[in-house]
């Protein structure tokens, strides 16, 4: 049976039950903001799309529910193969690049940690760039990307601050300092932007930190309301803890990336990291809330409604990174799926809380080991699990997507340490094994859990995966390849070494009628074995189709020509007008025959009429016939 003994609700009189009605129709008017093998599944019977933003990609996950789910069609696993750079713009010589790219109003937007860029989401060519100057020195320097709100760009900062800047021009709105940097405080997710207001996480939980959420006006910057991710005393959840420690302070439970917004219930679903110290749980006893859960807020206000943890009272930084996904399974029942670094993909019914399915997606240790002062070995390590891109949604397949590191690790507990500002509060160390990263993609049935494919990488996959409804999946890998999996099957349709990491997002749009697929390439952060490369935003589209010659000169008729070379060849015997021959008036011919006919009959005539050109025809005498098909025309 599922265990729900992690599941809690806060306030019962909260939840009540939900408006089916309400929450489609809202989404229809909202428009929700080889050494690799594949092993395969039969897939279940596809159900009907939900309506989405269509060729924009105006926020991290895509749409509020998180479910990165592209309605664009136009590639295809029949046509991935023609994929091909359009173009590529280095933004910044090295450093990490794991941003989640946003596309809103025709232009692409990507940030480094300390530049916002906008770009033409066709040619790469640059609009402006903004380049923010910190007031501390970072405690680490990454950034994951922007929301876009009412024509303004909203982004944290690695020395704790959440700016606005105009969308248009890169202008500086409001610059508001919601994290201290001198305690390993700062903003790399991005934030999510609804009802006027900005949702942003301090991460820094390895620091020591006490974890919070803030919202800030999106107008001015001013906090609207903020939550606690280590609860104080007289809090719910603050008997969870060790009462004679100082984790009130310095409990951790950082939160480093984006969000997903329900905006029919007006729930926010917010991830929360790890314990400290991180290797010592006898330390800090007790399960330790609300680290390493999904925690639901009600947006507008900050209060606590429920929450689901991963792994309480965790010894092996198994925290939850990627950003929770919200979607509607087979049964018509909301849903919502998270993966965390404890290598599972975690399905939960939202009316009743109760837990549907747990699904390895990477190597897994069957049972949890707890670190030892000699050193014990784990899966996942401390960089393996799903990081900070979690779970896609295709609706028609009801199918999830999740990209997983294979890393197992050595961990080492050292009991008593002391807490220090600025400095990392671990609790023991650890090592990684023998073993070389690799890293898994796998579908998952959205109903049961049940595994339909899965793929090994030879690279950790750190990248954001997107499905669309052409029936393709777009991916990547920490080697810098860049994948195109058939969705159905888990086939590799293409595959493209790209010259650098693929760590942040893939995002597909349109752009004048066509659709492209943008990622960011070259990281330096979280390589693993991976390639280095240039941080680089590289955009892909299908070739166009070599140009037929003699079609696009036929597309093009030469009517002067077609006078002269009729003067030429057919004046002795038709006329000037076309009617010298009794019973033949090629001034009605364009009544009796097309164009493609009448060149036929050039081409080839029935005798009496004689060739106008030897055999066998040159390129160009194709043309002339062509031309003088169209002076023909022109008489009607």
């Amino acid at each position: 049976m599922p265990d729900t003994a992690l599941v809690r609700r806060a306030d019962a009189s909260a939840v009540g039950s939900f408006n089916r009605w309400r929450r489609l129709a809202a989404r229809c008017m909202l428009g929700l903001a080889g050494a690799c093998a594949a092993t395969l599944v039969p897939a279940a019977q596809a159900a009907e799309p939900e309506p989405s933003t269509g060729g924009e990609w105006a926020g991290y996950n895509k749409t509020l529910d998180g479910e990165r789910f592209s309605p664009l069609r136009q590639i295809t696993p029949a046509n991935a193969a023609g994929l091909a750079e359009v173009c590529r713009i280095e933004v910044a010589r090295n450093g990490s690049f794991q941003a989640g790219l946003v596309v809103v109003n025709g232009t692409l937007y990507a940030t480094t940690p300390t530049d916002t860029l906008a770009l033409d989401p066709a040619t790469c060519a640059v609009k402006w760039r903004h380049k923010y100057v910190r007031t501390r020195e970072p405690t680490l320097a990454i950034n994951r990307g922007v929301a876009y709100y009412d024509g303004r760009l909203y982004r944290g900062t690695d020395d704790g601050h959440v700016i606005a800047l105009d969308a248009e021009t890169g202008k500086e709105a409001w610059n508001d300092e919601v994290g201290d940097a001198r305690l390993g405080e700062f903003v790399t997710g991005a934030p999510v932007a609804w009802n006027g207001i900005i949702i942003a996480g301090i991460a820094g939980g390895e620091w020591g930190i006490r974890g919070r959420i803030v919202a800030l006006d999106a107008l001015s910057g001013r906090e609207v309301w903020h939550f606690n991710t280590i609860p104080m005393p007289g809090e719910a959840g603050a008997d969870t803890w060790r009462k004679d420690t100082d984790w009130r302070d310095h409990g951790g439970g950082g939160s480093w990336t984006s969000f997903a917004v329900d905006p029919v219930t007006g729930e926010v679903f917010l991830p929360v990291g790890n314990p400290v110290p991180d290797f010592t749980p006898a330390d800090r006893l007790g399960q330790n809330l609300y680290t390493n859960c999904f925690v639901v807020l009600d947006a507008r206000t900050g209060k606590l409604k429920w929450w689901y943890q991963l792994a309480p009272n965790d010894g092996l930084d198994h925290d939850l990174g990627a950003a929770p996904m919200l979607f509607r399974n087979g049964k018509s029942r909301d849903m919502v799926a998270v993966a965390g670094k404890d290598g599972l993909l975690h399905i939960v019914d939202r009316i009743t809380h109760k837990v549907v399915s747990k699904t390895p997606v990477t190597t897994v240790d069957a049972k949890p080991v707890m670190p030892t002062p000699q050193g014990v070995k784990g899966c996942p390590g401390v960089a393996g699990g799903v990081a900070w891109n979690g779970p896609a949604f295709d609706p028609q397949l009801m199918t999830i997507f999740v990209g997983a590191i294979d890393f197992c690790t050595i961990f080492k507990a050292e009991s008593g340490e002391k807490y220090e500002q600025g400095g990392f509060y671990m609790g023991g160390t650890w090592a990684p094994t023998a073993d070389p990263a690799s890293g898994w993609i796998t579908a998952v049935d959205a109903n049961s859990g049940q595994v339909r494919w899965k793929y090994h990488t030879p690279a950790p996959v750190l990248a954001a995966l997107t499905p669309t409804a052409g029936g393709v999946v777009f991916g990547g890998d920490n080697a810098g390849n860049f994948y195109v999996f058939n969705s159905a099957t888990g086939e590799v349709v293409k595959k493209v070494e790209t010259g650098g990491s693929l760590s942040g997002g893939v995002i597909s749009y349109e752009s004048a009628g066509k659709q492209y697929v943008a990622f960011t390439a070259g990281n330096v952060s979280r390589t693993l074995y991976g390639a280095l490369g240039r941080p680089s935003v590289v955009v892909m589209a299908l070739k166009e189709a070599p140009e037929d010659p003699v079609k696009a000169r036929a597309a093009a008729a030469d009517v002067a020509n077609g006078h002269r070379l009729y003067m030429k060849n057919c004046f002795i015997c038709h006329g000037a007008d076309g009617k010298n021959i009794a019973g033949v008036d090629l001034s009605t011919t364009k009544s009796r025959l097309n164009q493609d006919a009448l060149v036929a009959w050039i081409r080839n005539p029935a005798p009496p009429m004689p060739k106008v050109y030897a055999e066998p025809l040159e390129p160009e005498d194709e043309f002339d016939i062509r031309d003088i098909a169209a002076y023909v025309e022109q008489w009607h």
